[in-house]
């Protein structure tokens, strides 16, 4: 009885030990629940097939890079663009690659792909049980293609003429931003219930650099050589309210969490209410500088209480994320991967 019980004790303690040993950038082929945590995007090297993800845990302290390749005994794919999610399935959009790749977010293991009508694929977004797939070739076609979200069978295709970027949803309908790498100021309204442009809608100052959707608006911030602007616009394609920026030129990077804006210019991270008349005179920090200013901060995510930031590197070598609180206070410094673009809560 006794030796039973020791037997038991013995067995406990190698447990937890086991336990223990899963801390800080751990990467042990072990099956993880990837829940109640965090997915980061690296998209890799352009050209070669470097794109996964990493999971980092709610609190921070246990870190599973390549879950891809971990979970599926194969490589991802070159240029991980994006992470979309709906229901149980994470959908991994790879640029280069030309394919979504569906996973299940919770193990990730591989249920299906898309790889019909993409060509350059940007950006994804869910409406009226359809995917909406931004694809924009350089120095070539630019387009929406669209998916039953059912069985992934491919509905039709929308051309257009200017920059085809990032898509969102807002009130079952579907917003395109026409403008990339600082050009443009269009956003493209379409109609879920007949999957046909409804309008166009022009901003009236500012390049736009990035557009989410939020309370079933959409927002874009749109960045100017002096001043820079953030526009709410209506689910019916409405511009009702701008916030000017004043005195912050080229704004980007807009998030927006528990009723604040977050934005960058250059190097600088802003925070401001939503409702706020005035404009930050002061960042609520500056990231360190890298080899280049174009991977300082080359990923922004704020999700909830902490803002994710990721340095590049120059593509050279793993990205270094660095976490703030929204006070602007550093939480946590880890590597991922190659070129960290994103965050996301699973």
């Amino acid at each position: 009885m006794k030796l039973n019980k020791l037997l038991h004790f013995l067995f406990a303690f190698t447990l937890l030990l086991g336990i223990v040993s899963c801390s800080n950038d751990n990467n042990d082929e072990q099956e993880v629940f990837y829940g109640n945590g965090f997915l980061i995007a690296n998209e890799g090297t352009y050209g070669k097939p470097e794109g996964d993800v990493t999971f980092v845990s709610a609190d921070l302290n246990f870190k599973q890079d390549n879950l891809f390749a971990l979970n599926n005994g194969a490589l991802l794919g070159d240029v991980l663009q994006m992470i979309a999610f709906k229901g149980e399935n994470a959908y991994l959009l790879l640029n280069n690659s030309n394919r979504i790749q569906i996973v299940n977010r919770f193990n990730f293991k591989a249920t299906g792909e898309i790889k019909a009508e993409l060509n350059s694929p940007r950006y994804m977004a869910f409406a009226n049980n359809n995917i909406y797939v931004t694809n924009d070739k350089f120095n070539g076609d630019k387009f929406v293609s669209i998916y039953k979200a059912s069985d992934l069978s491919f509905i039709k295709k929308i051309t257009f003429t200017d920059a085809v970027e990032r898509v969102v949803e807002a009130g079952n309908n579907i917003f395109v931003q026409n403008a990339s790498f600082g050009f443009g100021n269009k956003i493209t309204y379409i109609n879920t219930s007949s999957n046909d442009i409804q309008s166009t809608i022009t901003l009236p100052n500012g390049n736009i650099n990035k557009i989410i959707s939020n309370n079933q608006n959409v927002y874009a911030i749109a960045g100017g050589t002096t001043d820079s602007y953030i526009y709410q616009i209506s689910s019916t394609g409405s511009i009702t309210k701008t916030t000017t920026l004043t005195g912050i030129a080229n704004a980007k990077n807009l998030e927006i969490s528990n009723g604040k804006f977050y934005f960058s210019s250059d190097k600088k991270v802003y925070t401001m209410d939503m409702s706020a008349t005035t404009v930050p005179t002061a960042p609520l920090f500056t990231v360190a500088n890298s080899v280049d200013n174009y991977s300082a901060l080359y990923g922004f995510s704020v999700i909830n209480d902490k803002i994710f930031t990721s340095d590049s590197n120059g593509f050279t070598q793993a990205s270094k994320i660095v976490v703030y609180s929204t006070t602007g206070s550093v939480i946590r410094t880890f590597t991922s991967g190659i070129g960290s673009n994103s965050v996301y809560a699973n």
